[in-house]
């Protein structure tokens, strides 16, 4: 999946930025820091979203989408509920994924994002309501970014919360920080305990491994155009964005044996890469000697199921 915007939503910001004209550097950075944080977003600068966090959002939601996609690759979803929608920033990666979603309600409690979306995202019913009046229900439901506001005692809740409202697939991403993945950690254990089937990133149910300053996240690499470069300060055409993810299924699916979690390691002598499975953490090297498997790993990314 692309992780770059299409190209009429990609105009669309561009309009509208050319309209309100975009935030400045400090915006930027201090936005930045604050959704790392959980700050509430009524405090965020709506054009440096767009500028900044919007295409960061976009590429962390497309990557997780792929993996659900590679687990799910027969699912056809008619209908999606993105909760705390900002201006729609997932369901325009879920609609590339799902073709076949013919349904999209974006519920957003600030005013301007939801009069935002109205705008970039036409096609959806946007609903401006709290969290707590939820009462609709979509094959698929979608936070993104959301629990990172709330107080990490309240992610267990709300994650049973979305869950009675999704018919079939559920997906949470949060930063990938600390604190962010403590929040993923609390929505799995009580999803697992619920019932619900893992999508991914794990592929257990058995307790997390990771303990201490040990923590599950991912990175996306996206392209950074020259509003965004000019808003971080930055001197590189690309950035990387730290995400962390849970995914859980009405239906059990076949999931990998493990999951890469860190950067593989490859070099003449061998791949070898740190793993998430069963029996916890673990490592694997693959020689190079042995050819065929070495071509196939040296390709591996984090993030990746490995075995099948």
């Amino acid at each position: 999946m692309s992780l770059e915007f299409p190209a009429h939503i990609r105009q669309q910001v561009q309009q509208w930025l050319a309209a309100k004209c975009a935030g400045g550097r400090g915006e930027a950075q201090a936005m930045s820091a604050a959704y790392k944080q959980g700050e509430n977003s009524s405090s965020v600068s709506l054009a440096a979203y767009l500028t900044t966090r919007m295409p960061a959002t976009f590429a962390a939601a497309s990557a997780v989408l792929d993996q659900v996609h590679l687990v799910m690759p027969h699912a056809l979803p008619e209908s999606l509920l993105d909760i705390g929608a900002g201006p729609g920033t997932a369901s325009m990666a879920a609609q590339i994924a799902w073709p076949s979603l013919n349904s999209i309600t974006l519920i957003e409690t600030d005013k301007r994002f939801a009069d935002l979306a109205k705008h970039l995202s036409p096609e959806a019913e946007v609903v401006q309501q709290p969290l707590q009046n939820l009462i609709r229900k979509a094959d698929v439901v979608i936070a993104a970014y959301v629990f990172a506001e709330l107080p990490e005692r309240e992610a267990a809740a709300t994650s049973l919360k979305l869950w009675a409202q999704t018919s079939e697939l559920l997906i949470i991403v949060e930063p990938g920080t600390p604190k962010g993945f403590a929040r993923i950690r609390a929505a799995r254990e009580a999803l697992i305990k619920s019932g619900a089937h893992l999508v991914g990133p794990c592929t257990h149910t058995n307790a997390c491994p990771m303990m201490g300053t040990d923590w599950c996240h991912f990175k996306t690499r996206l392209p950074r155009s020259r509003a965004h470069m000019q808003a971080k300060s930055a001197t590189v055409p690309f950035e990387d964005e730290s995400f962390s993810w849970v995914a859980v299924s009405r239906h059990a699916v076949t999931l990998p044996k493990f999951r890469i979690i860190a950067p593989p390691v490859v070099n003449k002598v061998a791949a070898t890469f740190k793993l998430c499975g069963a029996q916890g953490l673990s490592q694997s090297a693959i020689a190079s000697r042995d050819k065929a498997a070495y071509n196939l790993a040296r390709n591996m990314k984090w993030g990746d199921g490995f075995g099948v």
